[in-house]
């Protein structure tokens, strides 16, 4: 079976060859894994790179997560069966305040294409939230979204919040979003800033390795 079939599906968008790809992969007993290594994250780099670029626009990489979903979908239960673990575990959320999540919803399917686990808390979500899911999940990186000034004082209260709770120690801060930048990351104490969904990938990948 030849992934690099899957991967070019994901690149194009096209749900229906990446199940049909998928499931013929399965039939051929190819481990999960290597279905995501050579498949999803090969694809969804391409994808990735492409945005970064300015090849892909918000449209195209909508269009190629939802082939990479429809792939994922049939591998879940083979991954839950035999215990792989993801990359990592991150947790994803637009701050307190703020309804936006384009972004965010962006962010979560470069980490899921790049073979994380992703739990998103959704929009509008409190800083004790956050600290709940770090505390009760195992989250690793926790990735906070926002778009609207007014809104940014937030994620400086998650941090906040991470430290009443005792679990600060416990996880990787990254955030992002249309006013935030580099400056502001350093300035509240979190531990990375993602200037776009294809950067978060990399962004993650360094605090992990920190």
């Amino acid at each position: 079976m030849e992934l690099k079939e899957l991967a070019d599906a994901i690149i194009a968008g096209n749900r229906d060859r990446a199940r049909e790809v998928t499931e013929q992969a399965i039939a051929e007993k190819t481990p999960p894994q290597q279905i995501i290594n050579d498949g999803l994250i090969a694809g969804m780099s391409v994808v990735g790179a492409k945005f970064k670029n300015n090849e892909f626009y918000v449209p195209e990489v909508l269009i190629a997560a939802r082939a990479m979903h429809a792939s994922l979908d049939l591998l879940r239960p083979l991954i839950a069966e035999g215990g792989i673990e993801p990359v990592g575990r991150v947790a994803i959320g637009t701050v307190k305040g703020d309804l936006h999540d384009i972004g965010k919803n962006l962010v979560a399917m470069m980490l899921e294409g790049a073979g994380y686990e992703v739990k998103d808390l959704g929009v509008d979500v409190k800083p004790e939230q956050f600290a709940e899911a770090v505390r009760d999940q195992g989250i690793q990186v926790l990735a906070l979204s926002a778009l609207l000034t007014t809104t940014m004082p937030a994620m400086a209260e998650t941090i906040n919040a991470l430290k009443a709770a005792g679990v600060r120690d416990r996880v990787k801060v990254m955030i992002g979003g249309a006013p935030i930048t580099q400056s502001y990351a350093d300035e509240i104490g979190a531990d990375g800033y993602a200037p776009d969904a294809a950067s978060a990938v990399d962004t993650a990948q360094e605090l992990l390795a920190a």
